[in-house]
């Protein structure tokens, strides 16, 4: 690790050391697939919240964020922004998806509209999971890179073997703690980051003079129906992803739930605003240095060894924590879903819990291959694409199995998911001047249309 100081190489250490043995200190807790996946249900609001924000404020609201306000300017906000609004539909819709006693949103398709349905709504959502790993790779590859130099394989291994030790030991209570631990440090960065960007630059005042207005300050630089669609689809996006319903699935109660995310709401914005800052005061210091190394190159350049070293730590560990939150979803939908139905009708929670954990191994191994490829595309892209996946798939089959039981079969419940994914894939490989979320919820959205109204004239025809 040459050219690093001391100092900065032991705070970092320390600070992974200590937020990875903590997470391998909660595995010792837990026995079976019931203790991994929901913690006992006995989580209060704030292990609720450190769960959501845990994973939610990861690399693409962090380093994604200062990449694309380095690029692009205030629009880079639409994710956090977008994260905040979907934790607030959480809330609201919390009760219903509690009072649905299933485990996973497909389980919530699959009692509804029958086994084959929500399977292939796992399969289906499954690209949305696997996008999003490798947007958080991605963004530990560029810190990790910036830091220590290096080579693409040994930065997708450490990332990967990171993420596995995050999560797989514990679940969702170690990632409840370590959400909790990482969100007080993730707060602590931002707030110091972006304050001395403002002090370095001048104050705002400055990056109104110096950068172009209709550009870096205008919430929809990149046109209405991308940056629109772009929060739209991120606030879709965790209100269809198995990591936050779980979520609100591991409280103690109701309220527990909906206050969970409420606070979750709240704190997520700010993170994304101090990011942009901190992209700006980039664009203006380093011109010409790659977008994607904004916010490391930031700590590196200006803070004292010691905080450094703490802050990159945290950053990783953000990053980490995100990634793994996302293999723990996908795992325990496999696991739910697939697994123990299709594979293993008679697993005991043993059994299914070791299919999750090979299943979060598998996950992270294949998405850290992928990321050795030239992939072409910013952190933050990737990140709103994986949400728009997700969100065509499940969430117009979910709704309707919530609020309209009994008027439609699990055949359409089936090609509504279907019709989502194509149409999102569609528009995403087009280039359409909207986010391909808005064709995903359209297709699906007609598809089940004709589903409810193909079931009010069999009934009336009954």
């Amino acid at each position: 690790m040459p050219g690093l100081p001391p100092t900065l190489i032991a705070t970092a250490a320390a600070t992974l050391a200590a937020i990875l043995g903590l997470g391998f200190l909660t595995g010792r807790n837990v026995k079976d697939s019931a203790d991994f996946d929901t913690g006992g249900n006995a989580a209060g609001p704030v292990l609720v919240s450190g769960t959501i924000v845990g994973t939610l404020v990861g690399g693409s609201s962090t380093l994604g964020t200062a990449q694309l306000a380095f690029l692009h300017g205030l629009s880079a906000w639409w994710f956090t922004l977008g994260a905040s609004a979907g934790c607030l539909l959480l809330a609201a819709m919390s009760r219903s998806l509690r009072a649905a006693r299933c485990g996973t949103i497909q389980e919530i398709i699959g009692r509804e509209y029958g086994a084959a349905a929500g399977a292939a709504a796992s399969v289906l959502a499954s690209a949305g999971f696997l996008i999003n790993i490798v947007a958080q790779l991605l963004a530990a590859n560029a810190l990790l890179e910036t830091l220590f130099g290096l080579s693409a394989p040994a930065r997708a291994a450490i990332a990967a073997l990171l993420m596995a030790s995050y999560v797989v030991f514990g679940g969702i209570r170690g990632a409840g703690l370590l959400g909790i631990v990482k969100m007080t440090l993730i707060y602590l960065a931002a707030v110091v980051a972006g304050t001395m960007a403002l002090r370095l630059s001048g104050g705002f005042g400055a990056f109104l003079r110096e950068l172009p207005r209709e550009r870096y300050f205008d919430l929809f630089a990149r046109g209405i129906g991308i940056d629109l669609g772009a929060g739209l689809s991120v606030a879709l996006g965790v209100l269809s992803t198995q990591t936050y319903v779980q979520a609100v699935l591991t409280a103690r109660d109701d309220r527990s739930a909906r206050t969970g995310a409420l606070i979750s709401a709240a704190v997520i914005p700010p993170v994304g605003f101090l990011a942009v800052l901190v992209g700006y005061h980039m664009r203006l210091a380093f011109p010409a240095l790659p977008a994607g190394q904004a916010f490391p190159r930031f700590l590196l350049e200006y803070l004292p060894p010691a905080w450094a070293g703490l802050f990159l730590a945290t950053l990783l560990v953000a990053i980490v924590g995100t990634g793994a939150g996302m293999a723990l979803g996908f795992g325990r939908i496999v696991a739910n879903d697939l697994y123990k139905p299709c594979l293993d009708p008679r697993a005991d929670g043993k059994r299914q819990l070791l299919a999750t954990r090979l299943t979060i191994l598998a996950a992270l191994a294949g998405s850290a291959l992928v990321t050795l490829g030239s992939l072409g595309r910013t952190i933050l892209s990737f990140g709103f694409l994986s949400m728009g996946l997700r969100a065509a798939v499940l969430l117009v089959p979910m709704a309707a199995a919530l609020f309209l039981p009994g008027r439609m079969r699990g055949g359409w419940a089936a090609a509504s998911s279907a019709a989502g994914l194509a149409a999102v894939l569609a528009a995403e490989a087009a280039g359409l001047p909207f986010d391909p979320l808005f064709a995903g919820i359209a297709a699906g959205a007609v598809v089940a249309g004709m589903g409810l109204i193909a079931g009010r004239l069999r009934s009336g025809t009954g």
